[in-house]
């Protein structure tokens, strides 16, 4: 047996785990909104092909159910390749445009500019909605607010310039057109003011968490 010490023992000291570099949290990727595949609008346009399916079928026996199905399919093979682009371009942007600076420009905080920005955005905003909606739904990932959504959707329905200068001057006339933008000018900045509003009235505590994070 050993004679016991006098001598203090040194105190160990707990190892402490380095930090992960910045780098590494720099490069985990962006959580995304999670999409429900099948929600209550689905069920219910599900439910009335199935019913107007029905009544057709009835009506003209199976040779007018195919009759519709041949037509719609080759009409959605034309409209497909529209849609698949504007999918990818709404994902593009949703990973190129810096979140910070959307968030800035165009989130709760941006007031009157960001309505402002909002409505000018969607009148230059060429393309249908095929273009219009994915765009959209990428500014609301990237930090913009309902309110600046709103005001650019409102915007590219009343002002679009695409259509007003591909159909509405040429069939219409100048001077209609420029007074019915004109007129149009308040009413995405109206919108996306009452949508804000609203958006803060209805989910007071979403924000409160957004601010505190």
């Amino acid at each position: 047996m050993g004679i016991p010490s006098d001598r203090p023992r040194p105190l160990s000291v707990p190892s402490q785990k380095n930090p992960p570099p910045a780098e590494d949290a720099e490069s985990e990727p962006r959580p995304g909104r999670v999409r429900k595949p099948i929600g209550w609008s689905t069920i219910i346009i599900a439910a009335l092909v199935a019913v107007s399916a029905a009544l057709v079928w009835r009506r003209d026996g199976t040779d007018g159910v195919l009759d519709i199905l041949t037509h719609d399919l080759s009409l959605f093979s034309g409209i497909l390749p529209r849609v698949l682009a504007g999918c990818l371009l709404g994902a593009f942007i949703s990973e190129i445009l810096p979140h910070e600076k959307v968030s800035r420009s165009l989130g709760p905080k941006s007031g009157l500019m960001g309505l402002l920005i909002g409505t000018a955005f969607g009148a230059i905003l060429p393309g249908g909605p095929f273009t219009a909606y994915p765009v959209a739904s990428a500014l609301l990932a990237v930090g913009a607010d309902f309110g600046a959504t709103i005001a650019m959707v409102v915007s590219w329905t009343l002002i679009g310039y695409g259509r007003a200068v591909a159909w509405e001057i040429p069939i219409m006339g100048t001077d209609f057109t420029l007074w019915r933008i004109v007129i149009s000018l308040p009413l995405p900045v109206l919108a996306g003011a009452l949508g804000r509003f609203v958006y803060v009235r209805v989910y007071p505590k979403r924000d409160s968490d957004e601010d505190a994070a």
